[in-house]
């Protein structure tokens, strides 16, 4: 089903949803929710600076919990006071550019971040 996109979601449909096209996304309390689980602090950073970056282009604003080995995104849209296709566009983008594995993606362009725990950066689900 498509929704405008200040139309709130269904949970059946949110939880359907996120199984098929964000898998490591859940559903809790009206949001829907990501787990980042990083190296460090320098990595949990560059996690919420990223996710700040392309909220901000988005004008749709997550909340954020943030510890030093982890950060967890939060979505939901208040105007509709619940989860929209903003919600899940924002939520796509986020999970692609933070999971990005550029040593896989790039047919041998990037090697990726190497594989030494003093360049650890996200850990890959």
């Amino acid at each position: 089903m498509t929704h405008d996109i200040q139309t709130a979601m269904s949970e059946a449909e949110i939880i359907s949803r996120l199984g098929t096209e964000l898998p490591h996304w859940y559903y809790e309390n009206g949001w829907i929710r990501r787990k980042f689980k990083t190296s460090g602090w320098k990595a949990t950073l560059m996690v919420v600076n990223t996710v700040g970056h392309l909220a901000e282009k988005a004008w749709h604003h997550p909340d954020l919990t943030v510890s030093y080995a982890f950060v967890i995104v939060k979505l939901v849209t208040h105007a509709a006071k619940g989860v929209t296709e903003k919600d899940f566009a924002l939520a796509k983008k986020i999970e692609d550019v933070v999971m990005w594995d550029a040593a896989t993606t790039s047919n041998g362009v990037f090697e990726g971040t190497p594989d030494d725990p003093r360049f650890k950066y996200i850990k890959q689900d």
